[in-house]
C-alpha cells in the first residue's frame, strides 16, 4: 500500500504533458573520449561501475559526478564542477534523476552531446515531480515514501521490483539497503533553460522500468529529437545492461544519428 503522501507528492494541478514538435539536431563531426556520468535518485555514483569500466577499456576518459541529491542547484554544481576538470568537449550521461541535472548542467561550453538513459527529460519550468505526475493509465507508480526531514526514499521491501527487478536479488537487497536520500529541493527544482534544445541528444528506454514509464520516456525522447534506442531492462539498466548502455553512450560520442 502506497503512503498517501505520495499521491499530494505527484499531484500537480493543472499540469499536463505537452508534446513539441522539435527538428533533429546535426550531430558534431568530431568525435568525444570525455565522459561525464551523473546518476540518478536513491543511488550513488557506485552505480556507474561496470560503464565506467567498460568505457575506459575503450579509451574514453571518464569521470563520475557524485551530486549531493539534497537540491537541483547543488546537484548542477556539482556536475559542472565534474566538467571542469575536463579539456575536451565532454559526453554528459544522464541516468533517472540524472536527466534533470544534465538538461541544465549540459549548457557548460565543454558538453558537445547529452545521453539519457532510461532519464527524465525536463522542458524549461519542469522538474522531476512535474514530469512525474501524470502517469499513463496501469504504469507502475514508484514506490516514494512521504519525505522524511525532507528526503525521500523507496518502500525498502518493494525496491527491488520497483528499481532493480533483473539484477541479482543480492545485489537488488543491498541497493535498497544503501539508498541515498533524494531530497525534495532535488524532486521539485525546475530546470530554466533545457540544453537538449541547443544540443544533439541520445535516449535508451528500459523497456521494463516500473519507476519511469517506457511511454514517458519514449515521449520525453521523442520531444527532445534524441536518436533513441531500446532495451529490455529494469530501471537500473545501467547495471543490467551496462554493454547496451556503453554502445549508445559509443554512438553519442561518434555522433552517430542512427541505432
Amino acid at each position: 500500500m502506497h503512503d498517501a503522501s505520495l499521491i499530494s507528492l505527484f499531484h500537480v494541478p493543472g499540469r499536463k504533458r505537452e508534446v513539441l514538435a522539435t527538428l533533429p539536431l546535426p550531430a558534431s563531426p568530431m568525435q568525444a573520449r570525455d565522459v561525464v556520468l551523473v546518476p540518478g535518485a536513491f543511488v550513488d555514483g557506485g552505480s556507474w561501475e561496470q560503464v565506467y569500466q567498460r568505457l575506459t577499456a575503450k579509451g574514453y576518459r571518464v569521470s563520475v559526478a557524485q551530486i549531493p541529491a539534497t537540491s537541483l542547484q547543488a546537484d548542477i554544481a556539482a556536475t559542472r564542477a565534474m566538467i571542469d576538470m575536463h579539456d575536451g568537449p565532454v559526453i554528459l550521461v544522464g541516468h533517472s534523476y540524472g536527466g534533470v541535472v544534465i538538461s541544465e548542467a549540459g549548457n557548460h561550453p565543454r558538453v558537445a552531446r547529452l545521453v539519457y538513459i532510461a532519464a527524465l527529460v525536463p522542458d524549461c519550468g519542469e522538474s522531476a515531480q512535474k514530469l512525474l505526475a501524470f502517469p499513463p493509465a496501469g504504469a507502475a507508480i514508484p514506490p516514494i515514501m512521504a519525505p522524511v526531514n525532507g528526503f525521500l526514499r523507496l518502500q525498502q521491501e518493494l525496491f527491488a521490483s520497483a528499481f532493480a527487478g533483473d539484477l541479482t536479488a543480492d545485489r537488488a537487497a543491498f541497493l535498497a539497503s544503501a539508498q541515498r536520500p533524494w531530497g525534495v529541493a532535488a524532486f521539485t527544482g525546475e530546470v530554466s533553460i533545457p540544453a537538449w534544445r541547443s544540443k544533439p541528444s541520445w535516449y535508451l528506454v528500459a523497456a521494463r522500468d516500473r519507476m519511469i514509464p517506457p511511454e514517458e520516456q519514449r515521449a520525453m525522447a521523442a520531444r527532445a529529437a534524441a536518436v533513441i534506442a531500446e532495451t529490455a531492462a529494469s530501471h537500473a539498466v545501467h547495471e543490467a545492461r551496462p554493454d547496451c548502455v556503453v554502445a549508445h553512450i559509443d554512438k553519442a560520442a561518434r555522433g552517430t544519428r542512427w541505432c
